[in-house]
């Protein structure tokens, strides 16, 4: 492969080679011709081996303490972890209490929660700055659950349910079962999808999208601490419009004047020392399935989003797979521990970040500090107002109310992403936390198919002086090469799309590829019926043939000695026909196959029958070319050549096959430029080459397939004058 270049003094570049199509290129690149990819049996025998080596990073890849713990330098690291460690546990102690109230639980256990979790957390898990615990989304997520399924209704005593009260003990008790059946549920979830690698199912979940949504968490968690902050108690509704029923009870309760018929609401008891783990009561898992399931996926979104901006600032990886088995985990452990769902809180995350944190030690530390909360001074919040912990919740929320700023921010930037904001943030708020986060992925999903479906396409132009082709709508000194029509798709071409890629086609390059098939449907078929007719023609005369010679052989000598003259005559007649037949049949199977003249008339008007398709066909395909050649044409234009650009096609199925290959059959010159490997792969399994479809069409670049359909053509006048002060 003849290869120059030649620096340039203005900063550019000259380069000269040969033109490159898909079969140079596998010589010149010299592409590999065996696969590097081991067999399934392969895989399976490498993964059943076991060594010291392989023991020793399957440990610590699922025990990622292990890793880092035993070169944990005291003196680097020590002050910032202590530091940090003592400023998240005093977080932790009024959120953890706070949030509970969200989760329709007692305070305590949002102490709970914020002790056993973290503990699991700093053994599995692989952030560094993270702080794992209550979150006011999840808080409410369950509380939602909670209070579906254990409502004040069904554990009124001594009256009715506008006379009775309410067993509170009872009702509590109750929740706090339901709320460890929905966490461990979630965390089974979260396990199994971290064990077969399913990390990745969180980028289904846009940065608007989940920022849309907290947003809409935060302002049901704001109308749910209404009540505490002022004092009143009203009926708690679930499922679509809840938030609106409940700002409704408010309001008619203020005006009314009820908040006088309530004392102030305190936190009460704080029982001293650890319960006993326990095991959920499985009964609830077909109730809680389908919120466990959001629950999984909500907390991992926002665990794995902070997770990764830490570890981004700090030059760190952060493994998602194990973040999920560590999550999932935490909420397992967790649940038998009278804890519920947890995730990394934004604030105290920040926290731990800002104050010198370098490990997760600081978590180990604030673990401390809420154990010894637990264990001996509790009792000291027992008279703690709950609309103090109110103003905590509402105080912590301002960082989630912020992102409203993201509105004008996309309104500039990118639209769709502002209608998933909005649309996840009013589904959010009118739907329900469960319903809601359900709507809001179904229109994200639509939004990508939407903009797979409804791409830009674009004809390309030469810009002089350059191996550029730019779209000639765009720019103004991109101009057509006469002839050549060089079609680009702005995104992958798959089954949704292929039918709007070739009207597309159609419309820009005049192409009609519809009409050229038919035409070509209608040749082929008048060549299969003329084919079998010779076919079953020439079997007539051989047989014909070999029925005359086997008369002249069975003939005998006394027979043609009685009746000589006649006997001569006749076979010198005979034999005249027999060289006649061989004649005819060796003159018309050199030309055209083995046709007997006898039966020309009938071809010929039989022939005529089908001539529409044919000439039909040559109109729109064919094209006089000075010496006599003949080359494909689009219909009624003077384009002789089509270029497709499928380099943004990052995957092919059957579709695209075969609408790639209907263009490329009906256009002689039709070209196309690809070069990602994997995808000239797929088209290879696919059966997409062929004698018709040579690989030889298959170009690196846009400039090696204009040359070569020049050079096809005959224009070599036709020239490129890139100088050295441009770039190719």
């Amino acid at each position: 492969m003849d290869i120059e270049e030649r620096d340039c003094s203005g900063g550019g570049y000259f380069v000269q080679r040969k033109v490159l199509d898909e079969l140079c290129l596998d010589e010149v690149a010299q592409k590999r011709t065996w696969s590097t990819k081991p067999t399934l049996s392969e895989r399976v025998k490498e993964s059943l081996r076991c060594s010291v080596p392989r023991l020793k990073r399957t440990a610590l890849s699922w025990v990622p303490v292990l890793s880092w713990l035993p070169y944990y330098s005291i003196r680097e690291n020590a002050i910032g972890d202590l530091i940090s460690g003592c400023s998240v546990g005093i977080m932790h102690l009024p959120q953890g209490m706070a949030y509970a109230l969200l989760a329709s639980l007692r305070p305590v256990f949002g102490l709970y929660t914020s002790l056993y979790p973290v503990l699991v957390y700093f053994i599995f898990g692989t952030s560094r700055h993270i702080s794992v615990g209550t979150f006011a989304v999840i808080s409410i997520m369950i509380g939602s659950v909670t209070e579906r399924l254990a409502p004040d209704s069904n554990f009124i005593v001594n009256g009715t349910n506008q006379t009775g009260s309410v067993d509170l003990d009872a009702r509590d008790a109750y929740r706090v079962q339901i709320a460890c059946s929905l966490t461990v549920l979630a965390g089974i979830f979260q396990i199994l999808l971290g064990v077969v690698r399913f990390g990745f199912v969180v980028t289904y979940l846009s940065e608007p999208l989940v920022r849309g949504y907290t947003t809409g968490s935060a302002c049901h968690v704001c109308v749910s601490q209404l009540k505490y902050l002022f004092g009143v108690t009203p009926a708690r509704f679930t499922g679509p419009f809840s938030l609106i029923y409940i700002i409704a009870a408010t309001i008619i309760t203020h005006f009314c004047g009820l908040t006088s018929k309530y004392s102030i609401d305190v936190v009460g008891e704080i029982p001293s020392g650890l319960k006993a783990p326990q095991a959920p009561n499985a009964t609830f898992f077909s109730e809680v399935i389908g919120d466990a399931f959001a629950v999984a996926i909500v907390s991992y979104a926002i665990n794995i989003s902070l997770g990764k901006t830490f570890a981004l600032k700090h030059g760190y990886k952060v493994d998602s797979n194990q973040e999920l088995v560590a999550l999932g985990l935490c909420n397992t452990v967790g649940s038998f521990f009278q804890c519920y769902s947890v995730t990394s809180s934004l604030s105290r995350s920040l926290v731990q970040e800002s104050t010198g944190g370098k490990t997760q030690v600081a978590g180990v530390i604030s673990s401390i500090i809420v154990l010894i909360t637990v264990l001996k001074i509790g009792s000291l919040f027992s008279d703690l107002p709950k609309a103090v912990l109110s103003t905590i919740v509402f105080v912590n929320l301002k960082g989630m109310f912020m992102q409203f700023m993201d509105v004008p921010m996309l309104w500039k930037t990118n639209k769709v992403d502002l209608l998933v904001w909005l649309v996840t943030f009013t589904s959010t708020l009118l739907l329900n936390l469960d319903l809601g986060l359900a709507v809001a992925i179904g229109f994200s999903m639509l939004t990508v198919i939407f903009r797979t479906q409804v791409p830009r396409y674009s004809i390309l132009g030469h810009v002089t002086g350059t191996a550029l082709y730019l779209d000639t709508d765009t720019y103004k000194e991109a101009k057509e090469i006469p002839g050549i029509k060089i079609f680009r798709s702005s995104t992958t071409i798959y089954y949704a799309n292929a039918e709007m890629y070739l009207e597309a086609l159609q419309e820009k390059s005049g192409l009609e590829i519809g009409k050229l098939l038919t035409a070509m449907k209608k040749r082929d078929a008048k060549l299969k019926r003329k084919q079998e007719k010779e076919k079953k023609e020439a079997k007539m005369e051989a047989k014909k043939q070999r029925k005359a010679v086997s008369h002249l052989s069975n003939g005998t000598f006394s027979e043609v000695n009685e009746r000589k003259v006649s006997a001569g005559v006749k076979g010198q007649s005979q034999g005249n026909v027999v060289a006649l037949s061989l004649t005819e049949t060796s003159t018309r199977g050199h030309s055209k196959g083995q046709v007997n003249r006898a039966y020309q008339n009938d071809t010929t008007m039989s022939d005529s029958d089908s001539d529409t398709g044919s000439h039909i066909f040559d109109s729109i395909t064919q094209v006089s070319k000075p010496g006599g050649e003949k080359k494909g044409k689009a219909c009624g234009s003077s384009t002789h050549s089509i270029i497709l650009d499928i380099a943004t096609t990052s995957f092919v199925d059957t579709v695209t096959v075969k609408t790639l290959k209907n263009v490329c059959v009906c256009q002689d010159l039709c070209s196309l430029t690809l070069l990602i490997t994997c995808v000239v792969e797929q088209l290879e399994t696919a059966g997409f080459f062929s004698e018709s479809i040579p690989k030889s069409r298959l170009f690196v670049t846009i400039h090696d397939a204009v040359l070569h359909s020049l050079k096809k053509l005959g224009q070599t006048d036709f020239v490129l004058d890139v100088s050295c002060s441009t770039r190719m």
